[in-house]
């Protein structure tokens, strides 16, 4: 087992912690502001920030990534909530075995875990993940998302692309 560094890089879900009050505060400026779904035809009252390409736009994800599970009938909130939590967990043990001041492991972990968080809590409070940015071009359409869901990507692209290049950097040494 790798010793634990001193001092470790748990300070950093601090940042994590930024990230959920973030995506919390944006999800509560959406349900007080934001109209909710048109009635008659079940989709989203969009108001235009750049027009053309970006649009907000209250809407509720049941799913996952893309709405993976969306007409799963209510379970799917307790799995996404278990990988969340545990993923999270994961994460977090990881931070306590990296050093402080290895950001490229410690910051992606920490925006992975605060956008995991941050739609659990939606997920036990609301059932749903409320998603409310929508890119678009012309008629393709990027599903709407929020900052919890760009946390999460910006760490993942993180962890994949500092993982490569300290790949290459260790096998350039060796």
């Amino acid at each position: 087992m790798t010793p634990r560094p001193k001092p470790n890089a748990l300070i950093w879900l601090l940042l994590s912690a930024v990230v959920i009050g973030l995506d919390q505060l944006s999800k509560a400026w959406v349900l007080n502001s934001l109209p909710d779904v048109d009635a008659v035809t079940g989709r989203c009252v969009r108001i235009p920030v750049i027009p053309g390409f970006w649009d907000w736009c209250r809407t509720y994800n049941t799913g996952a990534a893309f709405s993976f599970l969306s007409d799963a009938g209510g379970w799917q909130i307790w799995l996404f909530t278990a990988l969340a939590v545990g993923i999270s967990a994961l994460m977090a043990f990881w931070l306590s075995r990296t050093a402080r001041a290895d950001w490229r492991s410690a910051l992606p972990f920490a925006l992975v875990i605060g956008g995991a968080i941050g739609n659990v809590i939606d997920r036990q409070i609301h059932g749903h993940v409320v998603d409310f940015i929508l890119w678009y071009v012309g008629d393709h359409i990027w599903p709407a998302f929020n900052v919890a869901d760009s946390a999460i990507v910006v760490g993942a692209v993180g962890i994949a692309l500092f993982g490569i290049l300290d790949g290459k950097s260790k096998q350039k040494a060796g």
